[in-house]
This record gives C-alpha cells, structure tokens and sequence, in this order.
C-alpha cells in the first residue's frame, strides 16, 4: 500500500481570517463602546493641532541653492545670529528661510558679503573623470571660463547678477574656414543704477582680453529690461554725435543749475526756490589755415653784369642813364649854389665848383645792354586757428521764488539783489544776449500722494488669513466634534437605567433604605427614583422619601404631576 501526500493549503488562524469582522467585534465591546467618544475626542482634537501646525507655519522660500558646505555653515551662522531660521532642504540641499524672512535675510547676508564664493568656476575642471572625451572637456572649460568672466564682472558696484555666453567654434586648419570667437553678456543691474558708457566699454574689454582671438566688435551686452548696452557696427553715426552732444549739453545745464542751488539755498532755504537752466551750447568744431605775403620784398642776392658804349667825351659831355631826373637841370629858384647838382652837359654857373656826383656822373660811360639775376625775401604768414567745442553761445536762467505764505511779500529790492547774485553766478554776458529772469510767487500746496497699492497686494494679507483659517478650523472642531460628543457622553451617563432593588428593601428617605443606609449607587453613582419605586414602596414613610427625591431628580415631572393634581381636585 502507496502512501500519497497530497498539498494542503495552509490555514491561517481563525482570529486572522476576517479582519473586518474581528474589528467590529472588538468595537462591539462594552469597554471599546464607552471610551468610543472619547477616541473620537482625542483624534478630533490631534486632527485639529495637525492642521494649526500645518497653516500657521510659514511657507519656506529658497534662499541659495548650490552653495559649498563652507558657505553653507557661514550663512546658517549669520542667520541663526538674526535670529532667522534657516533649514536645509535633504533633497536639493537649497538653503531656505521663512517667506516673511527672505528679504531681511538677504540684506543682511548681502551686507556681510556672504556667501562668499558662487558655485561653479574653475572647481568645475576638478570633478573631471579621467577619460572624457575632448568635446566635452571643452565644453567643460568653456563653462568654467563663462563662470569665472561672470564672477569678475559682479565685482562692478551696479551690477548685481551677470551671466556670459562664450561661442567659440572648432579650430580648423583651413584659415578660410576659422571662424572668430564671439560673447553674449545679459547683467542685472542694482534697483535704481545704470551703467555708464565706460564702464560698459570696460566690460566689453574684460571680456574680450579674457578670451583668445575674440574682438571688442564681437561682445554684445545687455541689461536685464533687453535693453543694447553696446553700439552695433554700421549704427547711425549722426545719431551717436546727437546723443553726445545732448548729454554734453545736458552737463553744462546740471553745472550751473548746482551753482545756483548752492548760492540760492542758504538765502531762502531748501525748497523756496525752483531754478530752471537753458544753455545753447556751440558743439561745431571749426579748422582754419591762413597764408599771406608781404607785397614789398627785400633785395636778398643780386648777380649780373652790363657793358658800355665807350669814355666819355668831356666834360660838358651829358652822362647818366638817359631819361633819368639827374640829367635834367632842376629850377634856378629852388636850387642854391652851394647844393646845386648840375646836370650832365649843363654849364656850371661862374664861380660855382661843380659836385663830385656830377663829375662821377660825367664821367661813366653809358650802359650798352645789361644781365641781371636778383632773388628777394617775401613776408610770409601762416596762421592756425581751431576751435574745440563747448562755447556756450547763448545762456537763459530763470528763477522762481516762493513767497512767504504769512507775511509780505519779497519787495522788488530784494529780487533784484537776488538777480544779480544769479548772473554773477552763471556768468551773464550781455553781449551773448544772455536772459536771467527772477519772479517771485506762491507755491501750490503739495498733493498728498495716496498709496495706490490694492489692498489684496498687502503683505500683511496672507498672514492674517492664515492665522484665521487655522483658528475657524479650531472653532469649528470643537463646535462641530467635541461638543457633540462631550454632550453625547453626559446624556448617556444621565440616561443610564436604575437597577433593581431587591425585594424587601425599604427606603426611609430620598434613595435610602429604610434601615437607614447609605443611598442605592452604580459604580458610584446614586439610583435615581423612579415612578416603579415609588408604586412598590412598602409603606408611607417610604413613599414620602421616594416623592422627594423623585421631585429633585425631575422637577419638570414633578411640577407637571402636581398640575395634574390641581386640575383633578378642581374638577
């Protein structure tokens, strides 16, 4: 005879095989059944701390994310020292702080200049595995640069955030093919700074000395409102010299508008006056070059030679070049003996003795033909003359005094002072048709500027609702939960059914037996009267007791009986 074992499936134990049933059984229970409510009571009021905890603590917003553990714990000690708390977050490792602590803590970090050092950078390259391809080294470096020019140009006062892109194509070994490196820098600037035209330049050139092969043409820069910061190539260039020539103008209007606040201010007091500057300025630059001659030169060098006709042929022979003043006999009248020049072939008077030019003169021989070559020195001049820019051609000013609300007004002496105090200031020319007008009048009352923020927008808002949801849902709670179930409890336990008494026992007063005991109780409790009790009640003295403490535990009851009974005996 075989033996065959045949598979049994286990069983489980019977207090396992339905847990449904065995929960309700165990709620069935008298002891479960009485301490229900107060389960009930307990988890309502656990439910209700769970949901205050939840509402009244505040939302956390990040504050860094990134940061090295040496910031990490440089930044916690700061806050914990402002009395701000600060978590860590275990999955992002983001350093967060409460909502409503979140600007404090980062003017209170940013004054300490913390954190100290950003992530990223050149601790790029030090996580480096071995056996990376070559792309994605450079690609690497490139990033670790973009970081490093990024941490260089935030060291700049009016920026506060800066982000660099560096395109840099592959080096080929075909020269046409070589493509020039290029950069992309977006900043965000500190609330209410700009960037002025040299300090965008100088970012331009840091950024273009850091890369190699990159130009300055080849930088583009841009705020955080999209706004170009760099002028691009092929621009407008009138509308550059616009630009330059309307700020230029601008500096000079600013430059007398400050000396007029700083002479005006201790007269009438900051705020009594209002100066207003128009300067037409001449931005032309003019060139000029000037020659001239002098008409009458100087004889510098002569050289020639001529030749004559042959000696003289006497003294009465005329001589000298024909044609010229000496050979014509000047008047009888006007010449004396002892200067008369006699002309050559003129008989001298009697007794005159004739001049030594004359002689000379008679005897030189006439001139044949002659050769010369002669060079003179002209004056010459050349002038200069350039004229930069910034002449201010014309200069109107114009002066508004306010005058005293109480009181009399400012007497036209005391203007005119003012006035000539205001052109000594700005320089008035009266040939450059300058204007300087001073009035004095009352000022409008200034307008109360109202907060126009809506009141939904309001910071305190969303704390206050809050705190009020998590207090209505507490009101609510025990409104709702505990109430019901504390008064459900009390009737219950007043609702209780009185026990028998045993047969024989007598009660000499309210709940007591007639010999005299202690009242009939459960579980600590007194036995209530009934209407049964007082029916069964051996004799009078019984019943009597019984009606009292029948007419303390019901007065209602009691008083509707003796109604009862009034109306009954009327009738």
């Amino acid at each position: 005879m075989s033996n065959q074992l045949t598979p049994t499936t286990p069983v489980l134990p019977e207090r396992f095989a339905n847990p449904v049933r065995q929960i309700g059984s165990m709620l069935q229970q008298p002891a479960v059944r009485r301490s229900l409510p107060m389960i009930l009571l307990v988890s309502l009021i656990a439910a209700a701390a769970i949901a205050w905890m939840t509402l009244a603590s505040p939302q956390q917003k990040t504050l860094f994310s990134g940061l090295p553990d040496a910031d990490k714990g440089a930044v916690q000690a700061a806050l914990q020292a402002a009395n701000i708390s600060s978590k860590i977050d275990e999955g992002s490792g983001a350093l967060t702080v409460n909502e409503d602590d979140y600007s404090r803590a980062r003017i209170l970090l940013a004054g300490q200049g913390l954190p100290k050092a950003a992530p990223g950078g050149y601790q790029i390259l030090d996580n480096l595995p071995m056996g990376v391809s070559r792309a994605v080294e450079g690609e690497r470096l490139r990033q670790a640069r973009e970081t490093e020019l990024a941490r260089s140009i935030q060291e700049i006062d009016a920026v506060a955030e800066a982000r660099v892109h560096l395109a840099m194509p592959e080096t080929s070994v075909f020269v046409r093919d070589n493509a020039a490196p290029s950069a992309s820098v977006i900043l965000k600037l500190q609330p209410g700074r700009s960037l002025a035209e040299a300090q965008v330049s100088s970012i331009i050139n840091l950024v273009a000395s850091s890369v190699p092969g990159l130009k300055t043409d080849a930088v583009t820069v841009v705020d955080q409102m999209g706004a170009l910061l760099t002028h691009v190539q092929g621009q407008d260039s009138t509308t550059l010299a616009g630009d330059a020539r309307i700020d230029f103008q601008r500096r000079i209007e600013d430059k007398y508008r400050a000396q007029l606040t700083q002479l005006l201010t201790p007269l009438v007091g900051p705020g009594n006056f209002s100066a207003e500057i128009q300067a037409d300025v001449d931005l032309d630059e003019t060139q000029a070059t000037r020659e001239s001659y002098d008409k009458q030169g100087a004889l510098r060098a002569e050289q020639g030679n001529w030749t004559g006709t042959g000696a003289a042929a006497g003294p009465s022979a005329p001589g000298g070049i024909p044609g010229a003043l000496s050979n014509t006999a000047p008047p009888p009248s006007t010449v004396t003996a002892q200067s008369q020049t006699p002309a050559a072939g003129a008989t001298p008077a009697p007794g005159a003795t004739p001049a030594p030019g004359a002689a000379a003169a008679a005897a030189t021989p006439p001139k044949a033909a002659e050769n010369y070559s002669r060079a003179y020195d002209l004056g010459k001049e050349i002038s200069v003359t350039r004229a930069m820019p910034g002449t201010v051609k014309r200069l109107s000013v114009a002066v508004l005094l306010r005058d005293p609300e109480k009181g009399k007004p400012r007497s036209p002496v005391e203007i005119q002072q003012i006035t000539d105090l205001v052109r000594a200031a700005v320089g008035y020319d009266a040939a450059r048709n300058d204007q300087v007008t001073v009035i004095a009048r009352k000022f409008a009352p200034a307008a109360v500027l109202e907060d126009t923020t809506p009141w939904y927008d309001a910071g305190w808002l969303p704390i206050v609702a809050r705190n009020v949801t998590a207090i209505l849902i507490a009101i609510m709670v025990l409104m709702l939960g505990i109430r019901p179930l504390s008064k459900a409890v009390l009737k219950k336990r007043d609702e209780a059914p009185a026990p028998r008494l045993a047969a024989g026992t007598a009660f000499s007063s309210v709940g007591q037996p007639s010999g005299g005991g202690a009242p009939q109780t459960r579980d600590g409790v007194p036995i209530p009267v009934s209407i049964e009790m007082i029916d069964n009640a051996r004799n009078f003295d019984d019943r009597i007791g019984m009606v009292r403490g029948f007419t303390r535990d019901n007065p209602s009851r009691a008083a509707l009986a003796v109604r009862d009974m009034i109306k009954a005996d009327a009738s």
